[in-house]
């Protein structure tokens, strides 16, 4: 593989699969100047929205002036949207520069996700950041990103998912959650469960460090209908509203205004006003992400069954339409049929369809199991075949939601986006 262009090299280390071990990624780090040493950092985990608290305290943190580095997976169309300066994706040159730089560096396998983190936190060092906010990939203890000591760790709630990686029990699953909290530091929580808040209160108290959980600690006040106020362990910020369609939102927006209170006393200048600017003006691709109004198409990385319930509860009670076109697509190491219960229920029909990835289930048994909800049901696995189907289907005042996977989502905006 040496003597690959650089991007070549690098979309060649997919197939090293998943390494849940730090030390690939610590050795390589540590060849390269262990850039990650060289701005303050925020970690953020858990089992979903963990994307959108990321985008959330990026955004107030740009607000605040600051230069801001940030981390994020999977991509929808381009490998460039994971790494961000002050929202701009790193440029194809500087890309391959540090592609290129760090290969000479590699003396043992490493994988994809390795590599691109490594890529991550070398990108940040040249770019100066003043903090870089970065999200867990996979797990937490043993993921790559978990070679920083942060200056706050989130996990944002815990459910069963990537069992054969994680753990079999919402208990095992927070703990591997649970393993990016570091001694002596601070960990904010929006899981509800008792036994997960079990299993991170136990974690923080060996590590002497220190757990906010919401509803306990930080408290959101509706105060219209979009409007919100926040109550926090050191400041409270007043008259607040979330661009991000979607009641989950706001609870997103409640940990990461945690994060940002907490910085408020670590010597972090942040205004009120650049927090409210931030949550107004925050994006976050491929999360109810609308792409046309007549009809109207959403686009929704929803991937395992607590993603899909957030998603119908949204689909029920932030939109207007007559029907519903269901596009859905999934991986075969997800709960297809607890995600089908959710989001078949708000569905007048439903177009099956397979992801463009080795992982994607076999779409006649997404067929099979969707046929129990309604029998207008179809099943066809070209991406774009699917999406002409629903847009033949739908009428102006209807609803296309396409959703399930992030491959299928990015496959979707991609043929829109050139359409």
């Amino acid at each position: 593989m040496t003597n690959l262009d650089p991007l070549a090299f690098f979309l060649n280390l997919q197939s090293k699969g998943i390494n849940l071990d730090l030390g690939p990624v610590t050795r390589l780090l540590r060849r390269i100047g262990n850039p990650h040493k060289k701005y303050p950092t925020i970690h953020i985990g858990g089992s979903n929205g963990k994307g959108s608290v990321a985008a959330m305290t990026s955004s107030m943190l740009l607000e605040a002036g600051l230069t801001v580095g940030l981390y994020t997976s999977p991509h929808i169309i381009d490998f460039r949207e994971r790494i961000r300066v002050d929202t701009l994706m790193i440029s194809h040159e500087e890309l391959c520069d540090i592609i290129e730089r760090m290969r000479r560096e590699i003396t043992e396998d490493i994988t994809y996700f390795e590599f691109a983190t490594a890529l991550a936190f070398c990108y940040f060092e040249r770019r100066k950041v003043d903090i870089a906010v970065l999200e867990v990939g996979m797990g937490g203890r043993l993921d790559a990103t978990n070679v920083v000591v942060p200056q706050v760790s989130v996990v944002t709630n815990v459910s069963l998912e990537h069992t054969a990686y994680l753990g079999k029990s919402l208990q095992a699953i927070a703990g591997e959650k649970g393993g990016i909290i570091k001694r002596n530091g601070i960990c904010l929580t929006a899981a509800r469960q008792r036994i997960v808040r079990s299993v991170l209160e136990k974690i923080c108290r060996g590590l002497n460090a220190s757990l906010y959980c919401t509803g306990r600690d930080i408290r959101l006040r509706r105060s219209g209908h979009d409007t919100f106020s926040y109550y926090g362990i050191f400041n409270d910020y007043q008259n607040l509203s979330v661009s991000l369609a979607g009641k989950h939102q706001k609870d997103n927006a409640l940990l990461a205004l945690g994060v940002l209170d907490i910085l408020t006393v670590k010597g972090f200048t942040i205004s009120p006003d650049a927090i409210s600017r931030g949550l107004k003006n925050v994006r976050c691709d491929g999360r109810l992400e609308v792409l046309s109004r007549k009809p109207l198409l959403v686009i929704d990385g929803a991937h395992n069954p607590a993603g899909a319930a957030a998603l119908s509860q949204s689909l029920a009670t932030d939109f207007s339409y007559d029907k519903m076109i269901l596009v859905v697509g999934v991986l075969r190491d997800k709960d297809y049929r607890a995600m089908l219960r959710s989001l078949a229920r708000p569905a007048a029909m439903i177009i099956v369809t397979k992801p463009d990835s080795e992982r994607a289930l076999d779409p006649q048994v997404l067929s099979e199991a969707a046929r129990r909800y309604t029998d207008a049901v179809w099943c066809i696995e070209d991406v774009r075949g699917a999406l002409d189907k629903a847009l033949s289907l739908a009428k102006d005042n209807d609803m296309i939601c396409v959703t399930g996977s992030f491959y299928l989502v990015g496959a979707v905006k991609k043929i829109f986006t050139k359409a």
